[in-house]
């Protein structure tokens, strides 16, 4: 049996105020990771391709490291 409840932010906000610092500090890094993975799984959906391989990915980036290193030198 699944129940529903219909509560403001400011109720919920109110109801975290009432929880010891620990508690509160718990919750937001709860949240933050689940934000973080929300955004996560959206920039790899995003940005997801099958245009290029790990190969040319590695290739592309060893060139510019050795441009770089030449133009240091």
């Amino acid at each position: 049996m699944n129940a529903t409840i219909d509560i403001s932010y400011n109720q919920i906000l109110t109801l975290l105020q009432q929880l010891p610092i620990r508690s509160q500090l718990k919750i937001g890094k709860a949240l933050t990771r689940n934000n973080i993975r929300i955004e996560m799984n959206y920039f790899l959906e995003t940005f997801q391709t099958d245009e290029l391989s790990e190969e040319e990915i590695l290739a592309e980036v060893k060139a510019v490291r050795r441009e770089r290193y030449a133009t240091k030198n």
